[in-house]
């Protein structure tokens, strides 16, 4: 498997196009004021693209960074690492653009989206290439407690700014295992856990907030995009899928589960 990275400059652009857009509503950390349509498609709605091999050999992840909101390059070892033990790939590489979003106060998710689809380097689906793109920008989400959003098939945002300030007193977790725990997942919602676009045969969506886990050792718990998960997760955060969500990965993969939504 080849773990690459890069490191690229992009100069600021103009912010944000006139987008006339379908409406749709997701809850969560996955969007609350949706507007989606083809080809962008939902959470989840690029999930078999990654999973398998037959149409995208490779995976490219986008990130785009705010000044001073530069990913950790443990937090960006460990996204390759988590997707290429669940992803059927060739190559999961990352590449990084210094970025100016022009924005530093709150981010809907509308602006989330937006901003995505004007300030990508490519499309979503390039040739042999899948690309997922995520955003380090300035500010905080405009829904309370919110650590990161996903906001269609492969756009999500980190918020680190808000990472930082949970963390707590005595540093457990720390802000940096914290944005490594966000990051990875944001991206298993790119990925339709849980339970975003199919019904798992196992029983592990919490009942009180949809498209998470209810295990406490996955990084799809819930509590992972609290502002404040120290509260819940007593000085760890996990980081890593659990056996429940490898289950329904692999069984999308093999067919065993339908996907719905799909691009």
């Amino acid at each position: 498997m080849n773990l690459a990275r890069g490191l690229m400059l992009r100069v600021p652009r103009a912010m944000l196009l006139a987008l006339v857009l379908l409406a749709a509503s997701l809850a969560g950390c996955f969007g609350d004021d949706s507007l989606t349509a083809e080809p962008y498609g939902v959470p989840g709605g690029l999930a078999l693209a990654c999973l398998r091999a037959d149409e995208f050999t490779k995976l490219v992840i986008e990130i785009d960074y705010e000044a001073d909101h530069k990913p950790r390059p443990e937090t960006t070892d460990m996204l390759v690492q988590r997707l290429s033990s669940v992803c059927d790939k060739t190559s999961v590489t990352f590449e990084l653009w210094l970025t100016d979003f022009e924005q530093d106060a709150t981010w809907t998710d509308d602006e989330i989206r937006s901003i995505g689809r004007t300030s990508r380097a490519s499309d979503a689906m390039n040739g042999d290439e899948l690309r997922f793109h995520l955003m380090f920008p300035a500010g905080s989400h405009t829904r309370e407690g919110v650590l990161g959003s996903a906001v269609d098939a492969s756009t999500a945002m980190i918020f680190i700014d808000d990472v930082k300030a949970a963390e707590n007193m005595l540093q457990r977790p720390s802000w940096e295992k914290m944005e490594a725990a966000v990051t990875v997942h944001e991206v298993g919602h790119l990925l339709g856990l849980v339970n975003l676009v199919y019904t798992s045969t196992i029983d592990h969506e919490d009942s009180s907030n949809s498209g998470h886990s209810s295990n406490d050792e996955s990084v799809m718990y819930w509590a992972v995009e609290s502002t404040d998960p120290a509260n819940v997760i007593f000085g760890t955060v996990p980081n890593d899928f659990d056996d429940d969500d490898r289950a329904d990965l692999a069984a999308l993969a093999s067919g065993e589960l339908e996907a719905e939504d799909q691009l």
